[in-house]
């Protein structure tokens, strides 16, 4: 099979539409990890991804006397565009299922090269199932995303650009993964070619039906995968594409959303190119594993970014990069506490301090500090502790980086019985009347924040007062609407922050 589908990749007839994208050493990130770091720049493709690569070559090869039919595809995003601008080359109509909540943005981009567009459901799963229904309704050809060979071989065409431009003491190749056709075909050619290459697929921690699949043996569902990464948030892997991804990847690296977003300001300082966050795990990968003097070809799958989530990019960075510290410390209300809090910060540089006075003979500071390095960050932790306050380290706490960072001040002893849960809303009209229909008016709602994500989901922090004998149903009311929750009242974050003094 893997002489096959050399040959397949050998013979791809991408190049109609795709260019060859070049291999680009972010140089100042070399200098500073001791080794080098190269930048395929998928990108620059016509479409600002690789994705056409593989629409392209599965849809060339289909006789011109089925292809006149029509071609129809379920995407959200670079696969739509990719179908589309290959269908305008070939001279034939294409039809994109794409979710009611998909940006405009993305709908004007496939628009533009002539596709027709149904909206259709919340999301992937709902546009597979309608585009299934269409395909025998009107006869037209369906485009697979990625688990099909010959869009396997389009996609392998990468690796193959990567090899010859690459110089000969590359140590490895890390490929994103959603359903796995661009790491399947990367991972047959550089093993078929220069087999001593390791090559390594990268997954959100979120999002790693692959990871979990191959740990696993057979092909596992994601019921709930992370949204941050639109670009590999995928359920279950491909058939062919886990077959091929289990022989020939040399493993699979899980990164964070912080780690993401710091991948994405280095491709940015190197390039000028702001990449999307499933282009920048790649590069996040290596950084998590790099080794001194090792070479390194990450490739960057795609720039199809929406603006409103470069804000939240860039509050994930610096804490992506260990150079921010979040603490939590508890100082004293009595005069001269404060100044011999802030002594200990030393030279440092605040990147954000939040403080109000409490009710009793302690107050709660929120403060984000700049740091060298992980052992930076301990030793300053170590500091306060010391001079008698105490801290806790809140750098890794998602509760207090994405909701309490911006509530810090809010508590009222006026509050009993309060819990606390955090939900995942899908951004679409009337998700919040839903929400609060479902609740009626039977629990009173004490607390919420709402924070939007740029993606087809908003991040909502909510109290309500509910009395300890009806927590149980409280529960069951909220798992039939239908959004992940989970319940945050032990959280440290909120409980020193926010809770009531006698809650």
């Amino acid at each position: 099979m893997t002489t096959n589908y050399l040959t397949k990749i050998l013979n791809a007839t991408v190049y109609d539409v795709a260019k060859v994208t070049p291999l680009d050493e972010a140089k100042a990130l070399s200098k500073r990890y001791s080794c080098r770091f190269f930048l395929k720049r998928e990108d620059l493709q016509p479409v600002h991804s690789y994705k056409l690569r593989g629409a392209y070559n599965k849809m060339s090869a289909i006789p011109r006397a089925v292809l006149e039919k029509g071609v129809l595809a379920a995407s959200a995003g670079n696969h739509a565009q990719g179908v589309a601008l290959s269908a305008q080359k070939l001279g034939v109509k294409a039809t994109i299922v794409m979710p009611v909540t998909t940006p405009e943005i993305k709908i004007n981009a496939v628009k533009a090269y002539g596709a027709k567009i149904v909206l259709y459901g919340d999301g992937y799963s709902d546009c597979a199932e309608e585009a299934a229904r269409l395909v025998k309704e009107l006869g037209l050809v369906f485009i697979p995303p990625y688990d099909d060979p010959d869009v396997i071989a389009g996609q392998g065409t990468v690796a193959k650009e990567i090899l010859d431009e690459a110089p000969r003491d590359l140590s490895a190749v890390f490929v994103p993964i959603g359903g796995g056709g661009l790491a399947a075909g990367v991972s047959v050619y550089v093993k078929s070619v220069r087999p001593w290459v390791k090559v390594y697929g990268v997954e959100p921690e979120d999002s790693d039906c692959m990871s979990r699949s191959i740990k696993a043996g057979r092909r596992v569902v994601v019921e709930n995968p992370g949204l941050f990464a639109d670009g590999v948030c995928v359920k279950k892997p491909g058939e062919e594409t886990f077959r091929l991804c289990r022989e020939n990847l040399d493993g699979i690296v899980r990164v964070s959303t912080a780690e993401t977003c710091a991948a994405i300001k280095d491709i940015f300082e190197a390039t000028r190119s702001m990449c999307e966050p499933a282009g920048a795990l790649a590069l996040a990968a290596a950084k998590k594993t790099a080794k001194s003097g090792e070479t390194y070809a990450c490739v960057i799958s795609g720039a199809n970014i929406n603006f409103d989530r470069i804000r939240f990019v860039c509050e994930q960075t610096e804490t992506g990069e260990g150079r921010e510290a979040i603490f939590d410390c508890a100082i004293p209300e009595k005069a001269g506490s404060f100044m011999k809090f802030v002594s200990r910060l030393g030279r440092r540089s605040v990147t954000e301090f939040n403080y109000r006075m409490g009710e009793g003979l302690l107050a709660h500071v929120f403060v984000g500090v700049s740091v060298k390095d992980a052992a930076d960050r301990k030793a300053l932790q170590k500091s306060f502790r010391e001079a008698g306050f105490h801290c806790i380290d809140l750098t890794d706490n998602a509760l207090a980086k994405e909701h309490v960072r911006h509530m810090v001040g809010g508590r009222a002893s006026s509050i009993v019985n309060e819990v606390v849960y955090t939900f995942e809303f899908p951004e679409r009209p009337g998700a919040l009347t839903g929400f609060l229909s479902a609740i009626a008016g039977r629990w009173n709602i004490s607390l919420f924040h709402y924070r939007n994500h740029g993606a087809d989901h908003g991040k909502v922090m909510a109290g309500f007062q509910v009395p300890p004998a009806e927590r149980a149903e409280f529960e069951k009311v909220l798992g039939g609407i239908g959004y992940l929750f989970e319940n945050v009242t032990d959280n440290p974050a909120y409980k020193y922050f926010l809770k009531a003094a006698k809650g």
